[in-house]
């Protein structure tokens, strides 16, 4: 993109796995940024998180008073794992939060705003190996992907009543350097490092598309930066799907002591979905998925080793 504002990009979830990876793009790349958390911290290159919660409007708008070009927003509960047990926070967090920040984007007359949606958004969508696109029927089988399709739309919303340049990015399952939920790429590597086995009463031929976070980042600039966006929604994940048995077989490869036993089934807390198609996000915004699993598990485990050897 040409003529880029010297106005910030406001980021939220800059503390978490794709908006801190985020960030740190943006500044390496030149690009002034308000970076925003709960807590405040220090991250590479420099760029403070302010601390400051999605529901604290008077708090999100004195970030934003001196102006920003766009927002990024990440910030939210991060998975169907996580607050299970808190519906209402949920839905606080997640829903409200997002309402919260359109508004902001609008008052502050925002070029664009880049939502971080889910696959979990789609539920459970089995049609044999068909690829899932982005206008098929959303079934979300829990609250937070329920919470991610009531985003979409709210930001919809906001595109045609008011204006704003909305998009949401259905993002897959994240994987990379600084995961800090349930993530069963991390567990399998952690497990072989430390000697330890890994077993899993599921999983052996239950499929995921995984993405690594520097591909998400890549699709949520490409997103941010597009002259045009023909599409409400786009997904960006990676280009494989396959069973966490060949997640297996990969960390072996990797680590070829490891000793990791998976029985067949499904994941108790994850839906079962057909693979998704990102051939909207290649067309109409040049994303590409550079990171291929095997290679992304390799620099992963390297990632991890490293911070061993800082704990120790």
């Amino acid at each position: 993109m040409t003529g880029l504002s010297q106005k910030p990009t406001l980021v939220t979830g800059a503390a978490g796995l794709v908006g801190r990876a985020l960030v740190q793009k943006l500044a390496g790349l030149g690009r002034p940024v308000i970076a925003l958390d709960r807590e405040a911290q220090s991250i590479a290159d420099g760029v403070d998180v302010q601390p400051c919660d999605l529901g604290d409007v008077h708090c999100l708008h004195a970030l934003a008073k001196d102006g920003i070009d766009a927002v990024v927003h990440c910030g939210a509960y991060s998975g169907p794992m996580v607050a299970r047990d808190s519906p209402y926070s949920m839905v606080q967090v997640n829903i409200v939060g997002t309402a919260n920040m359109l508004e902001l984007a609008r008052v502050h007359a925002a070029r664009r705003f880049v939502y971080c949606s889910s696959t979990s958004a789609y539920g459970t969508v089995t049609d044999g190996e068909s690829s899932i696109e982005e206008d098929v029927l959303l079934r979300p089988g829990s609250l937070y992907g329920a919470s991610k399709v009531a985003s979409e739309y709210i930001v919809k919303a906001y595109a045609e009543q008011y204006g704003l340049s909305g998009v949401s990015v259905r993002l897959s399952w994240v994987y990379g350097p600084r995961r800090t939920t349930d993530c069963v790429i991390r567990t399998m590597i952690e497990d072989a490092q430390a000697q330890r086995p890994t077993r899993m009463a599921f999983g052996l031929d239950f499929p995921r598309q995984f993405i690594h976070v520097d591909d998400a980042v890549d699709g949520l600039l490409l997103a941010l930066d597009a002259p045009q966006l023909r599409q409400h929604a786009y997904n960006i994940t990676g280009d494989g799907r396959v069973a966490l048995g060949e997640v297996a077989r990969l960390v072996r490869v990797v680590h070829q002591n490891a000793d990791i036993e998976l029985k067949a089934g499904d994941d108790p807390v994850d839906e079962k979905q057909a693979r998704f198609s990102i051939e909207a996000a290649r067309r109409d915004l040049g994303y590409s998925p550079h990171v291929d699993l095997q290679q992304g598990i390799a620099s992963y485990s390297a990632w991890l080793a490293n911070q061993r050897k800082v704990r120790s």
